[in-house]
C-alpha cells in the first residue's frame, strides 16, 4: 500500500486512540468476508492467532464490538458491518491512488478513459480527434468494456476518467458533466412484424415473441430468462440481426446498424444522458482538457 495508515472515522469511544492502519482494514475486511478466523488467515497467508490479536485491537483501538463470537460461528455487528463497507472504500481509494500515482510517473504520462464497448462510438471519436489536435495533449488509452464496468473502473483507479450513460450507470461520488441526451428505440431484425410501426410502447415490448437479451450482473452472473446471454453491444447487434433477440437501446446506435436490422420509436423508454465523469478530487491537467474539449464538442 502508498499509506502506512489510512484514518476511517472520527473518534468513536474511550478506546480509540491512533489513526486505524491499512493493514488493519485488510486483516477485519477478510474476516467480515469469510466469517472464520482459520480461512481469513489463509487468505492472508498468516498464522491464525496473530490475526486474531488484530482485530482484537482494532476492536479496542475503536472502543467498540465489531464482531459476534461464538464456538460455532462469527457474525458482523451493526458496527462491524459499517466498518466493513467503509474499509472497503478506504482499501479501494488507496488501491486507486496508488495506479494513479504510478501513471503520473510514468514516462510518458496519458489518460485512461472507459467506454462501455459499442456505444457513444461517433462522441468518442470526435474527442479524441479534438483532443489530439490541443496543445499540450497527452496520450488517450481507450478501456472498452462491459455494461457497468466503466464506474468500476474509475472507482479503483485503473481510468482516469469515463464515459458514462444515465439512468443505466451510477454517477454517484464523481465530477460530471452532461454532453448529450437521446431518446431510446427498439432494435429488431428486418422483416419483423412489427418493423413498420410508427412507435411502440415499453409494455407492447414486453409481449413480443422475441425475448430480451440478458446482461451480466457484477458479479459476472446472469438473470434467468429466456433471453440469449450478452457481453456487449455487437454481439448485441448481431443477434438481433439474426432474429434471437431485440432490444431498446439509445437512439446514437443507429451507426452501427445495417439492412438487417429495423428501429422503431419508444416514446416512454426513459431518456438516455452521456455524461463524461472523473473523480471529484482529480487535479489531472490533461483531464480537464479532455473534459473541456468534450463540452465544445
Amino acid at each position: 500500500m502508498c499509506s502506512d495508515t489510512a484514518r476511517v472515522s472520527d473518534p468513536v469511544g474511550p478506546g480509540y486512540d491512533a489513526p486505524v492502519e491499512t493493514r488493519e482494514l485488510r486483516y477485519f475486511v477478510a474476516v467480515a468476508e469469510e466469517l472464520h478466523f482459520g480461512r481469513a488467515a489463509q487468505r492472508l497467508a498468516m498464522a491464525q492467532p496473530p490475526l486474531s490479536r488484530a482485530i482484537q485491537q482494532l476492536e479496542r483501538r475503536l472502543g467498540v464490538v465489531l464482531l459476534h463470537r461464538t464456538p460455532r460461528a462469527i457474525a458482523l455487528t451493526e458496527a462491524g458491518s459499517v466498518l466493513l463497507r467503509e474499509a472497503r472504500a478506504a482499501l479501494d481509494a488507496v488501491e486507486a491512488a496508488e495506479r494513479r500515482t504510478r501513471r503520473a510517473a510514468a514516462e510518458r504520462p496519458g489518460v485512461v478513459l472507459a467506454t462501455k464497448a459499442g456505444a457513444s462510438s461517433e462522441l468518442l471519436s470526435k474527442l479524441l480527434d479534438a483532443y489530439a489536435a490541443e496543445p499540450g495533449a497527452v496520450a488517450v488509452e481507450v478501456m472498452l468494456c462491459g455494461p457497468g464496468e466503466q464506474e468500476r473502473l474509475l472507482r479503483d483507479g485503473r481510468a482516469d476518467v469515463a464515459l458514462l450513460h444515465r439512468p443505466f450507470d451510477t454517477t454517484a461520488g464523481f465530477d460530471t458533466e452532461d454532453l448529450y441526451t437521446e431518446h431510446q428505440v427498439l432494435v429488431l431484425p428486418a422483416g419483423h412484424h412489427l418493423a413498420n410501426r410508427a412507435h411502440i410502447s415499453s409494455a407492447e415490448i414486453s409481449r413480443t415473441d422475441l425475448p430480451l437479451p440478458r446482461w451480466p450482473r457484477p458479479d459476472g452472473s446472469y438473470p434467468d430468462g429466456p433471453g440469449p446471454r450478452v457481453r456487449d453491444h455487437t454481439q448485441l447487434t448481431q443477434l438481433i440481426a439474426l432474429g434471437r433477440t431485440c432490444a431498446v437501446m439509445p437512439e446514437s446506435v443507429r451507426t452501427h446498424l445495417h439492412d438487417k436490422h429495423a428501429i422503431v420509436p419508444v416514446p416512454d423508454a426513459p431518456p438516455v444522458t452521456t455524461v463524461i465523469a472523473w473523480p471529484p478530487h482529480s487535479r489531472s491537467k490533461a483531464v480537464a482538457d479532455l473534459v473541456r474539449t468534450a463540452l465544445r464538442l
